[in-house]
């Protein structure tokens, strides 16, 4: 699997609207970087990323280009758009939360076996495409789902989605299945209950948070499941730093999180190394972790993140970070 791949999110209009040529450019500049792997998903504006990012990858050929995409939302054209909610209906006709724009459909959450092959119908559309190579089943966590409803919503993975993703992977149609969500507790019981190939942790394991270190990751390198690391800026807030308006989880960091991340950008800047740069080359340094997921808006933004990984960062910065309580102390770091 590539060490670095691209994260379209940020291609379906999330935080706010991205012109088409813009998004186009973005594609055609991680291609020129050599960047082979693309991971979207319907819930990416409502299928808009999936849209842009078949146009953007139609000028490379298909056995060049590594596809994971996402099953858990079916997308309903006929009636005005609106929020699925946790239990699969539908709410108010708004955009999908974090998302400014995308596209006129409504999203509703079915992790059946039906559900789960029309999910991916529905992409290989959208992506004009005859084939994916990577499937993940999406957001069946609490993060999404709420304590309340998170175990039914796993029961019908299991007999459903899972057994679907299962079939398609032996029959070859797909190359490697898992799951793509936001709780490294999640992750950890999929792995002990489900035989997969790669889970997609986004935020869970980063610069500012570890919780994935103590149990998930060991449990994933053990039973030699491939760990994507997505979400290494928590949203933003490690690309940005500690500014007004920056983001965590999505939304608005609060002032803890401000303070902690100012912390690590103080020691960064003292190594001469900036915060983004920091935070993706740690997050490689675990042996668990196969490939970094990074989006971006912009040419320069994805020539930025290579550019990230051309010189190391001084082994000195971990150990500082380490000594001042900023980063725990079993973290694996990059040698």
């Amino acid at each position: 699997m590539p060490v670095l791949g691209f994260g379209t999110a940020p291609l379906g209009d999330l935080y706010r609207r991205l012109d088409e040529e813009a998004a186009l450019a973005t594609i055609a500049a991680a291609i020129a970087g050599g960047i082979r792997l693309f991971d979207t998903s319907p819930h990416y504006g409502r299928g808009l990323a999936e849209h842009r990012l078949g146009t953007g990858l139609r000028r490379l050929p298909r056995d060049q280009v590594i596809i994971s995409t996402k099953v858990g939302r079916v997308m309903d054209p006929w009636r005005p758009r609106a929020v699925a909610s946790a239990d699969g209906t539908s709410g108010p006709a708004v955009a999908a939360p974090g998302f400014a724009g995308g596209l006129p459909h409504r999203p509703i959450f079915d992790y059946s076996h039906d559900g789960t092959m029309r999910a991916l119908e529905q992409s290989l559309l959208r992506l004009g495409t005859d084939r994916i190579e990577i499937v993940l089943i999406h957001d069946v966590d609490v993060w999404t789902h709420g304590a309340d409803a998170i175990e039914g919503r796993i029961a019908e993975v299991m007999a459903g989605a899972y057994p679907a993703l299962r079939r398609l992977r032996d029959e070859g149609v797909v190359k490697a299945i898992g799951i793509g969500v936001n709780e490294a507790d999640i992750c950890e019981r999929f792995v002990r209950m489900a035989d997969l190939d790669c889970v997609l942790l986004a935020g869970r394991y980063s610069l500012l948070e570890q919780p994935a270190l103590a149990s998930f990751l060991p449990l994933a390198q053990a039973r030699n499941v491939g760990v994507m690391l997505g979400g290494v800026f928590n949203s933003g807030i490690l690309a940005t730093g500690a500014v007004p308006g920056a983001r965590y989880n999505y939304k608005p960091a609060p002032q803890p999180i401000l303070d902690r991340v100012a912390a690590i950008d103080a020691v960064c800047k003292a190594h001469g190394v900036s915060l983004p740069k920091a935070a993706m080359q740690f997050a490689l340094g675990h042996p668990a972790v196969a490939t970094l997921i990074l989006g971006a808006v912009a040419p320069d933004e994805v020539s930025a993140n290579i550019a990230a990984f051309a010189t190391p960062v001084p082994a000195a910065l971990w150990a500082d970070l380490k000594d001042k309580g900023l980063l725990q102390s079993e973290a694996p770091v990059p040698v």
